[in-house]
């Protein structure tokens, strides 16, 4: 049983090869607009969901952060009705009674005239940031986060820690909540509506903090935040290489966005990713962990990363030689069209529902 176990363990994806790709995807989301492209890249990370999620507690999150995306959308929508847009219109579709601002306050009303442009705009607006909520879900979905945590660098493990331990709130939240309110159906008890959210939420919170207490104490049981001695010279020189390297990244990131820094923010970024990373590398010695069968990448990780790194750099190819495919404008009102070799640029995102392997079984 235990060489079955570790066989099917390293069979697994990186959990970061997950991350990556989904990230990969929502940066494709923000260098376009069209929402034919947008919901493209929604179906292609829902089919690679379907095809590859576990069933574990942590992986039924995805159809919360689908809906926090549904929400975001409304309420883009209704932001751009009540509180107006800046862009102009010639189609009214209806007309609010618009409440009079004191000067202080110019640039901004309530009310008025609500024009089909303006809600096409916040439409598009909006569905690209659900877009980006919708990948990170996915992630959310596929990756186990006690192996994520695993596979950081040593200097990142506190950091890791709690990041994780913020991701797998929400999808404990939710299946307590599920839990709960089938409970209340079983019992014949109302389990909607404000009666019910009461009488769900109270218990809800109990076990977050009891769930809060039991990890405080299992990471004090086993020496959460406990660092080895290292000489001051390597503290200083790793303190040097992190925030070098930070600075770097920012200036050749800034350098990349804009036309006066082309020249230079390519190798900048290089060098402050190098810098980074050594100081990484030489801040792991203070962590005295040790990884019990670690996760590596192999030719399915690579491929997975590689589909979605191709489809945002493709993306963003894209959007420089045709803008106007990408990110269609609202005035005037013209219906948007699918270009097709962006569309088959996302569509490379798919290749981790053949390429990854079976998702693993719950433990």
């Amino acid at each position: 049983m235990g060489s079955g176990t570790r066989g099917r363990h390293r069979a697994q994806l990186h959990p970061g090869a997950w991350w990556l790709w989904a990230l990969s995807l929502g940066t494709a989301a923000t260098r376009t607009t069209n929402p034919l492209l947008l919901a493209l890249l929604i179906a292609v990370s829902a089919y690679v969901v379907a095809a590859r999620r576990p069933d574990t507690p942590w992986s039924r999150s995805y159809g919360a952060f689908v809906k926090l995306a549904l929400a975001v959308i409304l309420v883009r929508l209704l932001f751009a009705t009540v509180l107006g847009s800046p862009i102009p219109g010639t189609h009214t579709l209806l007309t609010l009674p618009e409440v009079p601002l004191p000067a202080w306050a110019q640039g901004i009303r309530l009310g008025g005239e609500v024009t089909a442009e303006a809600l096409t705009f916040a439409l598009y607006d909006g569905l690209r940031l659900a877009t980006l909520l919708i990948c990170v879900g996915a992630a959310n979905a596929l990756a186990n986060p006690s192996r994520l945590l695993k596979s950081l660098p040593g200097a990142l493990y506190e950091m890791g820690v709690a990041v994780v331990v913020a991701l797998t709130f929400a999808p404990s939240l939710i299946a307590d909540v599920q839990r709960l309110r089938a409970a209340r159906r079983l019992r014949g008890r109302p389990d909607k509506g404000v009666r019910g959210l009461l009488h769900v939420g109270l218990p809800v919170l109990e076990g977050a903090l009891e769930r809060s207490v039991s990890l405080a104490a299992a990471m004090d049981a086993r020496g959460y935040g406990r660092t080895a001695q290292v000489p001051p010279a390597v503290r200083r020189t790793t303190a040097a290489l992190t925030l070098g390297g930070l600075l770097g990244v920012c200036a050749g990131t800034y350098g990349l966005l804009t036309a006066e820094g082309a020249t230079y923010g390519l190798p900048v970024l290089l060098a402050g990713l190098t810098a980074a990373l050594a100081g990484l590398r030489l801040g792991g010695r203070r962590s005295l962990r040790t990884r019990y069968r670690p996760d590596r990448w192999d030719v399915r990780a690579w491929l997975v990363v590689a589909s979605g790194v191709a489809v945002a750099a493709l993306l963003a190819l894209a959007a420089a030689r045709d803008p106007a495919a990408l990110n269609p404008g609202v005035v005037p009102l013209v219906a948007p069209t699918l270009p097709l070799w962006p569309a088959a640029a996302v569509l490379l995102g798919l290749l981790p529902a053949f390429a990854a392997p079976d998702p693993e079984e719950p433990s």
